[in-house]
Formats: structure tokens, C-alpha cells, sequence
């Protein structure tokens, strides 16, 4: 029951720490619930897709640069960004309650959160305490920040109709990327932890560095669309 708890944690914190950070017209509980409820059942098409481009794994099983970059985009970025996608589309696109540029953020962050939420237990559960310590400090964030990412660009689709698709697929891509990135830098470095330890260091050293950009970017992004708000 701890364990299950201390996965729990770290995704409510973030998304207490969202909802108070709308200032202008805070969403409705029920919305957010659905868009996080969402988020949990993204799980199901991540699992499908994954399971399709299984196989390919194999192809790359010799060579560790090219498995860790296939395992981090076409196993868990591209499926898991997809699902998100699609479901906080669905169950947000034509909500009234999404009337500002903050909301697509707040959304997309609940569908991530829902997803992160299974996905923290499946691997704390297993883990342990240190796992679980791990993932609420790097893993959980990063979700968010994904979700950050995506929403940034979902609201502008929604209020600049006349590029609504342009910024779907920017939002869609851009959470691809930076989840493959921050996948790829932590698999690659495992993979080399033995046979290179001084490189397996200098991309640890890299991945550091790119989760200060990734919060740089969320934060502002996050500043961004609060000032946005239509109702400021």
C-alpha cells in the first residue's frame, strides 16, 4: 500500500500545482477528472502499438546506439504521445469549458498524468522505494513537461483555427521528441554503463542537462498561455 501511495504522490502534486496555477477561470473538477480518467485508459492503445512495432526491435539487437534510439521513440515516445493525443482530443477538443490558452496545457497535463499514474505504479510496484524515489523526481515531471508541450500547441490549434492542423502535428511531434530524447539519453548510457563508463557519463551529464532546458521550456510555456488568458 505504501509503495502504491508513493506512486500516487507526485502525480496529484502536479496536478494541485496546475489547477492553482489557472488563475482566471479554474476548470470543473469533472473535466479534469475526465481528461485524467482518459489519461489512465491511454495505457491500452500505448500496449497495442508497442506490441506492433515489437518485433522491430530485433533488427537492431547487435547494435546498442540504434536499439536504445528505436526502443526510446517507436516503443514508448511515438505510442505513448499518440495515445495522448487522441484521447485529449476526443474528450477535450469540443468541451466548453476549453475557452482558454491555459486550459489546453491544464488538459493535456491531466491526460499525461492519468497515463503516468499506471505506468509509475506497474514500475514502483516492481521497484521498490529507490524506483519509486526516481521516477518522482524525473519520470512523473517529465510526463507533465510532455503534456506541457503538447497542450502549449493544442490551445493555439484551437484558438488560431486558420492553423488548427499545423499546431496539432507541431503538438504531437514536439512531445514525441522530447520524450524519445529523454528515453534515448537514459537507454544509451545503460547500455554502455559497462563496455564505455566515461561516455555512459558524459550522456548522463547531457541528459541532466536537457531535463534543465526541458523545465525551462514547461515553465515558460506554463507563464506564456496564463498570460494569455482570455479572461485576464
Amino acid at each position: 500500500m505504501l509503495l502504491i501511495l508513493s506512486s500516487i504522490f507526485p502525480v496529484v502534486v502536479i496536478m494541485v500545482y496546475l489547477y492553482y496555477r489557472d488563475k482566471y477561470e479554474k476548470e470543473p473538477i469533472r473535466v479534469l477528472m475526465k481528461a485524467f480518467g482518459g489519461g489512465v485508459l491511454t495505457i491500452i492503445p500505448a500496449l497495442f502499438l508497442a506490441v506492433i512495432f515489437q518485433p522491430g526491435a530485433q533488427l537492431f539487437s547487435n547494435n546498442a546506439f540504434l536499439l536504445s534510439f528505436y526502443n526510446a521513440f517507436l516503443l514508448a515516445a511515438v505510442p505513448e504521445e499518440v495515445s495522448k493525443f487522441l484521447f485529449l482530443y476526443l474528450l477535450i477538443w469540443r468541451d466548453k469549458n476549453f475557452n482558454e490558452y491555459f486550459d489546453g496545457i491544464i488538459y493535456a497535463v491531466f491526460v499525461s498524468m492519468g497515463f503516468a499514474l499506471i505506468e509509475n505504479i506497474l514500475y514502483v510496484v516492481e521497484g521498490g522505494y529507490g524506483v519509486a524515489i526516481g521516477r518522482a523526481i524525473l519520470s512523473v515531471p517529465a510526463h507533465a513537461l510532455f503534456g506541457v508541450i503538447m497542450g502549449y500547441y493544442f490551445a493555439h490549434a484551437k484558438f488560431i483555427p486558420s492553423q488548427k492542423a499545423k499546431y496539432l502535428f507541431k503538438g504531437v511531434l514536439f512531445a514525441i521528441l522530447a520524450h524519445g530524447i529523454y528515453n534515448f539519453l537514459l537507454m544509451y548510457s545503460n547500455a554502455l554503463i559497462e563496455v564505455n563508463p566515461i561516455f555512459a557519463l558524459v550522456l548522463l551529464v547531457i541528459f541532466l542537462g536537457f531535463i534543465i532546458k526541458l523545465h525551462k521550456i514547461g515553465f515558460a510555456k506554463i507563464k506564456k498561455h496564463v498570460e494569455a488568458s482570455v479572461f485576464k
